[in-house]
């Protein structure tokens, strides 16, 4: 698809995500035989529930339709629209990502090695993470895209015993 509808799309629902304070974390915009496939990605601090993602998509769905009667990207064809949040295996490159998985096991590469720590705290410079028991602090620039590990048996409270 075309960069400028992708971007008329972006201009019609970020004001409206960010107002109700959701990040677009992606937005894919494709071809789907005769209709268009509009993909969106968000999140937010807190997460984003099934409720709430349902919510997101009819007020998106709405607002796509009032630009498509004024002359908006679907004026001329159909459109699907799918809304969802990142999963577990969305990396970690952001430092809201790291905010918003605090606690949380994951993999990152700190220079030439991967580490597995729980991350303890995140802020606009960096990321703590505890590894074997010890706090490390490592600023952004210093990681790699973080990966978050799956946990079956942890429990909430449940301490670090190794990284």
């Amino acid at each position: 698809m075309s960069e400028a509808i992708r971007k008329r799309i972006r201009d019609v629902i970020e004001p409206m995500l960010a107002a109700d304070g959701y990040d677009l974390e992606d937005l894919k915009v494709s071809k789907a035989g005769r209709r268009t496939l509009v993909r969106v990605l968000v999140d937010r601090d807190g997460g984003a529930n099934l409720d709430a993602i349902a919510g997101v998509s009819r007020s998106l769905s709405k607002a796509l339709d009032e630009a498509e009667a004024s002359g908006g990207p679907f004026a001329t064809t159909s459109y699907t629209l799918e809304v969802s949040s990142p999963g577990v295996d969305r990396p970690l490159n952001l430092p809201r990502h790291w905010r918003r998985n605090i606690g949380r096991l994951v993999t990152v590469s700190v220079g030439e090695e991967n580490t597995t720590g729980r991350i303890q705290a995140a802020d606009e410079q960096g990321v703590e993470l505890l590894v074997s028991g010890r706090t490390r602090a490592i600023a952004y620039e210093d990681l790699g895209a973080g990966r978050i590990q799956l946990e079956f048996s942890r429990s909430a409270g449940t301490e670090e015993k190794e990284g």
